[in-house]
């Protein structure tokens, strides 16, 4: 039972597509305002993990999950519960930054404003913007079209535009991939100062980011024997670059192997 420590617990998670088994067995508890990386190298399921945590594989043809995905101890897989709401409470920010082409100001307001948010929709813009480290950048120009923004401005667009709605937890899917690295500094800079009041957990390729921003990682790789991806270790970030309990953890790190 969720006893309040856990955000997210996931419970002998399966995900399909079609009959392909893309991750197996998947047991893990992601602890409330701490940052969790997920690492691995490139295939082994990362990604479909992070996406099955607010349902975004329900909208890819064929995918399914088993298991249980845990929140507040419900399970969000259960019939009754709405994916819609799922991915109101749980955001989600992608590889590439994704602003509407709309105005700054409509980029954060967007998704409160369907969300149905009755209170001061300019102080709710501002605060989300501030909480993005955005708002000093962009104030005098909030009506100018979010893609006339750089690269590492419009990723944290869409991160103001995640915490808008207020969600309790956030997904990032290689959140600075596409980024030059002061604007990867300045996301990873975003995520400790976010964490006080969110849950994130990251898909990163960039183990050096994994080490710098997180607090727990886990490493996936893929089983060779049915090329289903699985966690192997799960534990304190500084365990895992330090002083990992399984070899193969230890090789990928290292360079060894991936």
């Amino acid at each position: 039972m969720n006893n309040g420590t856990y955000a997210i617990e996931l419970q002998n998670l399966n995900c399909y597509y079609e009959t392909f088994r893309a991750v197996k067995d998947v047991n893990l508890q992601v602890k409330r305002n701490r940052i969790t990386a997920f690492i691995g190298p490139s295939g082994c399921g990362k990604s479909t993990v992070l996406r099955a945590i607010n349902r975004m594989n329900d909208l890819i043809p064929g995918a399914r999950v088993e298991g249980q995905v845990l929140f507040k101890g419900q399970n969000l897989y259960d019939p009754a519960v709405d994916p819609v709401e799922v991915r109101r409470r749980i955001g989600m920010v992608f590889q590439k930054p994704n602003p509407f082409p709309k105005s700054i100001y409509e980029n954060v307001a967007w998704g409160a404003r369907i969300n149905g948010f009755k209170g001061n929709m300019d102080e709710l813009v501002e605060q989300s913007l501030r909480e993005a480290a955005l708002w000093d950048e962009v104030k005098d120009k909030l009506h100018q079209s979010g893609l006339s923004l750089s690269g590492g401005q419009q990723q944290r667009l869409c991160i103001a535009r995640a915490i808008a709605i207020r969600p309790e937890i956030i997904l990032m899917d290689e959140p600075a991939s596409a980024l030059d690295p002061i604007a990867t500094l300045k996301i990873e800079d975003l995520m400790r100062e976010l964490v006080k009041n969110y849950t994130i957990i990251i898909v990163t390729h960039n183990m050096q980011q994994a080490a710098r921003v997180s607090d727990y990682t886990a490493f996936f790789m893929m089983d060779r024997a049915d090329r289903a991806g699985m966690l192997v270790e799960f534990n304190e970030t500084g365990k895992i670059f330090t002083n990992p309990t399984d070899r193969r953890t230890e090789d990928y790190i290292t360079g060894r192997f991936g």
